[in-house]
Order: C-alpha cells, then structure tokens, then sequence
C-alpha cells in the first residue's frame, strides 16, 4: 500500500526496524522527559515523524511490524511514565492511523519519487506538515471534548511541538536509513564523534550564558557538512537540539511564561540550521555524486577505448591472418593454373575450364581485397597518393579492364568525354581512382542483361563529374538510401542472383569521401541506373616520374633471382614463372638459407618471403644488409600474402626495396624482376614498390 523508494534488501529489514523503534522510543521518551520536567510544559514531539519515515522506507511485512512495535512501545512507555490509560487508548491509536494515512498519501501523491534532492525532500516535508496540522487538530479536538473542554483548548500547545518535531526528525530519519550518503565522504566515526561532541557543548555553553551567540553553531555544523554529509548534519543538529532545550531550562527555570518563548526561540533555531545544513549538505552530495558519475565515466570510457583499441588491433590481426591463409594457396591455384593455360597444346575445352577457375580465383581475391580495403578505411589508415594524371585515361583504363566482362554479356561499352581536353592532368591518386571506376563499372556490367554501359567524363576548371549509366534492372527509391552502407545489396536476392559481399559501394563511398567529393545515384526500377562522382578539380603540372627512368635505364638481360619461401609449392611456382621469363631461379626455404646463400653466391635481387620458420623475411633482410661490400646492397622485394599497411611498413623499414602481393601475378613479377634485377643508371634511384 505505501511505497518503497530506498529499496533495503531483505537481509537488513530487522536492523532497520529495530534502529526505527529504538529511535521512535528514544523520541517518546526524550519528550516525556521535557514535559515532566517543566510540568507538561510542550517542547518538541518527534516519535509520530519517525514512523512516518519507516513507513515510506521499509519493505511489505517489515513496516507492519515495524508499526506494531511502535505502537507497543508507545503504550509500555506512556504508562510507566504514569499516563492515564484512558488518554493512552485516545491517542496512540489516533498517531497510528494518522501515520499510516501520511505515508500512503505522500506515496500517492508522488512526492516520495525524489527524497534525495533538497527541493524532493523539501517538498515531502511540508505535505506532511500540513497533514500533521489537520491530524493534529483532530486529536486536540478530540480531547477537548475528551475533558468537556473548549474545543480548541491546547491547539497552540499541541501542533508546533508536532510540526517542528516532524521538520527535524523524518528527514534525519530518511537520510539514516539511506547508505548511500555515507560513501561519498570521507569523515571517520572518531572525527564524527569529536564533531559531535564540540557541537554539544557549544550548545550547551550558548543557551546557558547567552543565546545571542547561536548563530556559532553554524561553523561546526557546517564542518560537519563538509566532512560527514547530510547523515552527519541531521545527527549534529539532533544532537545539539537535545543539549540546548535542558540548557534553556537551566537558564530561565520552568514557569510556563518564563520559559516558553525561549524554548520555542531555541527549537525554531535547530529547525532552520538543520534547513540550511541540510540544504548544503545535499547540495554537496550531489556534486560529489556527478562528480563521482562523472570519473567513472572518464574511467569507462577509458576502458572502452582501450577495449576499442583492442578490438581493432584483434580485428586488423584476424584480418592479416585470414589474408595470408587465402592468399597462400590461391597463389599456387591461380599461379599454376596460368602456367598450365600457356601450353598451346591444351584443349579448347581445358582451356575454357581453366579460365574458369581463375575467374573464380581472381573473385576470391577481389573480395579479401575489399575487405582489407574496407578495415583500413573504417582504421582511417587509407592514405592517398595524388599525383599529376588524366583523368580521361583513368576512365579509359578502367573501360579496357572491364571490357571482357561486358563483351562476355554482349554489352556496349561507350566512353563520352565532354569539354576540357582529354590531356589535361590534375592531382589525383590514380589507383584509388581507378578502383572506385572499376567497382561502378563492374556493377553496372554485373546488373545488367542487355544494351549499354557508358562511362561519362565533364572536365572543368571547378570539378570533374564521372558517370556510369546502364540499362539495367534499376534500383528503387528505398533501396537507394542503404546502397552506400557496408554489407549492403539493396535485399538478399540480389546477393544470391547477382553475389559479391555488399563492400564495393561503401568502399566507393568511403574513398570519394577521403578525395574530397562526392558520390551518388539516380535510378528507377526497370530503366536502369546512373552512379556519379564528383571530385574536385586541382590542375596540376607534368613531373617526371622515376619509376619510368629507373625501368629505361635498367640492363634488361636475364637475371640471377634468389626466391625464398618456406611453402614448397610457391618455390615451385615462382621458379617456374622465373624460369619461363628468361631468368635464373635459385630457392631457399628460410630466412637462415638465404642468408647464407647470398654470404657465398651473387644475385641480381632476393625475392623474400616474410613469415618464415627458423629465421623470418625481415631478420633475413637485417643480416643481409649488416654484410660488407655489395653484397648488402642486392635488392630485396618482399613476396608476401601479408599486405595489411602495417606490414609493407615493416618490410621497408627492415631494408627492403618493396613488397609484391600474393597472389603472383607473372606480369607483375617479371616487371619487379626487369626494374630491380638491372643496375640503375647513375643519378638515378631505385623507387621503392609497394603493390596489393
């Protein structure tokens, strides 16, 4: 029936009840103590305020038999204190059915939602002030007539001693059953009690000799705020309030006219330093709470981040891993299968099963590429080369790579060039260029039965604008917004009729992106589909490139090659590719062998695997370059299916002259071999090769 807002778990429902009755007897007590004292003179009644705060705080049964005990000890208390019964029968039963309404009413008024800020807790107290005035009017009404009294003789004694006990006591009451104040400060029980005790007999020594001095109670109640918090306050406040009322005693004796105003004065006093107190206090703890929520935010988000890191780090792994074990054997399969289909004795059939495995192949190799490619875009490692090129032989590059794709549907590729001249060059990098043409091209072949695919070229001065259009199955409007996400393929029958991973388009999106521009697309279903690009255009220079010089100025004679690879099959597969392009293969299966081999032989260049048993590429690479004379000079291309940046990275910083990718292509060897192999002319560098 009444709201649980603190939440105690089971285990601590029996200290709680307990600590609840010893205070509401306490209370009871400490005022039946006053009132004999100054003959039934009122004071301050804090027991009814108590029972209010159980009633909101405890769980089911427990504030039931935290009520029962109450009201029990209420009675056993009243009468040794010589009570009448029949006033005990009067008025217990009234405090109990008043407490029990308080506390549903506070409950259903949603005001017990908020009891830890101040204006929540504020708010609380004054409704059950205001129902303690009605309560207590009814009782004083109820024993005015009791007496065959006026029926509003005794409301001036009765409800103040209420309403201040109520101020002190519920919220006191709260905050002590609520842990959660107590570990944001850092004061010690022994500090508390030494706090506790200056504050008593400050009060003591103040409302003995003169109450005019009061307003020093703040320094160490406020001392205590800041050490011990709103628990610490509350039980400060209480605790001077139960010094002070015997000194007011003291001070100005009992009579009723002599006594009343300065008792009143000194309760009113309490009741606003605990105001102010509290007030501070929860201000306090609320700052010491973000500011707690706030480092373990930082301390989250720092852990986070690392686990970020290690993520990324596990995924860039996974992602080398994978690489290399697909790349190893789809080195032999595509390799050999090259050399196979060179035989000109081979079989038009043979042939034709041959072209179809490495169509397969050179899929399989397209998809681990985009994925690299996508990783190192989503790392922000991508980094771009820019370069003076034409763009419109980028564009027509990219046409002759995809033409026997579109000649084997029988499409019609056109290229349209408009304005500008062809042969204008501007800064771009050509192979990220090249790539995204390609992945637009090749879906634009791929989606599409029958017509044409064109490629469209706008040169300007401000940008430049390539567009794809096809005569395809179309695209519809709400496929259209997803089709740059990655993984994405408009729906999953595209995947199972049309296949490929959903990468190409992110990856398209993601290097326009880091190119400055912009991409996009205009299509409806059945009428085909128009990707475009827009990059800007930054006029640049012709420059001479070294690589050309260095391949011009190369002796091109047939050249001695040590190929070191621990895979026998990959031996035998670039000896034979070596072999067939004129040059002399010698092979050694660690890194130790090739050492030793280029310690006791001459070679014209090292072809060095990189993870290798024994002794690896790049410890190989050090103690070739540690030797004497020309022998560490010889070059050396890393041949590996390894090609996450990193590794490139580590291949040139151990010496290495540059590093070809696995899968081999014979083309691409042969042009290392010619570039590497010669001995370049004077004045002239040997650029470093880096190729995926």
């Amino acid at each position: 029936m009444i709201a649980d807002t603190l939440n105690p778990s089971r285990d601590d429902q029996t200290l709680r009840i307990a600590g609840l009755v010893a205070a509401f007897s306490g209370s009871v007590v400490f005022s039946l103590f006053l009132a004999g004292a100054t003959h039934n003179l009122p004071s301050i009644w804090m027991a009814n305020a108590v029972v209010i705060a159980g009633l909101l705080t405890l769980k089911g049964k427990a504030r039931w038999a935290m009520l029962a005990l109450t009201a029990i000890a209420h009675v056993a208390i009243e009468l040794i204190a010589g009570v009448r019964l029949s006033f005990i029968l009067l008025v217990v039963p009234q405090d109990v059915v008043q407490n029990v309404i308080i506390a549903w009413a506070l409950q259903r008024l949603g005001l017990t939602n908020h009891m830890r800020s101040p204006w929540g807790l504020a708010r609380l107290t004054a409704a059950a002030a205001m129902m303690v005035v009605a309560f207590s009017t009814i009782t004083t009404v109820s024993l005015a007539l009791s007496r065959g009294q006026p029926m509003w003789s005794g409301w001036a004694d009765w409800i103040p001693p209420n309403v201040l006990g109520l101020f002190l006591a519920m919220p006191t009451t709260i905050m002590m059953l609520d842990r959660r104040h107590k570990p944001l400060f850092p004061a010690s029980p022994w500090q508390l009690a030494m706090l506790t005790a200056l504050v008593v007999v400050s009060a003591v020594a103040i409302f003995t000799w003169d109450p005019g001095l009061q307003a020093l109670l703040f320094a160490p109640a406020m001392l205590a705020v800041f050490r011990g918090g709103p628990r610490a306050a509350a039980i400060l406040v209480i605790a001077s309030l139960a010094a002070s009322i015997p000194a007011v005693l003291h001070r100005v004796g009992i009579e009723r006219d002599a006594v009343l105003s300065p008792l009143r004065h000194a309760v009113v006093f309490h009741v606003m330093l605990f105001a102010v107190c509290l007030t501070a206090a929860m201000i306090l703890e609320r700052q010491k709470r973000l500011q707690a929520l706030m480092i373990r935010g930082r301390d989250a988000a720092r852990r986070a981040q690392a686990d970020a890191q290690a993520a990324d780090k596990a995924k860039s792994e996974f992602l080398a891993t994978i690489s290399h074990e697909i790349r190893t054997p789809l080195n032999s399969i595509l390799g050999f299968a090259d050399l196979v289909a060179a035989d000109p004795g081979l079989s038009a059939d043979s042939r034709r099963r041959l072209d179809l495995i490495d169509r397969a192949g050179r899929s399989l190799v397209e998809i681990v590429n985009d994925l690299l490619d996508f990783s190192k875009l989503e790392a922000g490692r991508m980094e771009l080369d820019p370069e003076p090129l034409a763009p419109a032989v980028v564009l027509r590059d990219a046409m002759a790579i995809a033409a026997p794709a579109a000649e084997a549907k029988q499409l019609d590729l056109r290229v349209q060039i408009i304005g500008g001249d062809e042969r204008s060059l501007f800064l771009l990098d050509e192979t990220r260029l090249r790539q995204v043409l390609l992945n637009l091209l090749s879906n634009a072949i791929k989606f599409t039965r029958e017509g044409a695919v064109t490629a469209r070229l706008e040169l300007s001065d401000q940008r430049l604008r390539f567009e794809i259009l096809d005569t395809g199955i179309g695209i519809a409007p709400d496929v259209q917004a997803r089709l740059f996400q990655r993984f994405s393929q408009g729906d999953s029958s595209i995947s199972r009729g049309y296949g490929g991973t959903g990468l190409g388009l992110a990856i398209s999106k993601a290097l326009v992106t880091r190119m400055g521009g912009e991409i996009g697309v205009t299509s409806a279903p059945g009428r085909g589909s128009s990707f475009w690009v827009e990059l800007p255009a930054t006029p640049a220079q012709p420059t001479l490139r070294l690589d050309s010089a260095a391949t011009s100025t190369c002796d091109m004679r047939g050249a001695r090659v040590l190929l070191v690879d621990d895979h026998h099959v990959n031996r035998e597969l670039g000896y034979a590719l070596l072999t067939l392009g004129g040059h002399e293969a010698v092979t050694a299966e660690d890194g130790a062998m090739a050492v030793s081999l280029v310690r006791d032989q001459d070679f014209d260049l090292v072809l060095m695997d990189v993870h290798m048993p024994v002794m690896d590429g790049l410890a190989a690479t050090h103690a070739i370059r540690a030797m004497e004379g020309s022998k560490a000079s010889v070059p050396i291309l890393a041949l590996s299916a390894d090609v996450m940046p990193e590794q490139v990275a580590r291949c040139l910083a151990a010496g290495m002259d540059g590093h070809l990718a696995k899968p081999i292509v014979r083309d691409d060897l042969l042009a290392a071999v010619a570039r590497f192999a010669g001995s370049p002319a004077e004045g002239v560098s040997r650029p470093a090769l880096a190729s995926s």
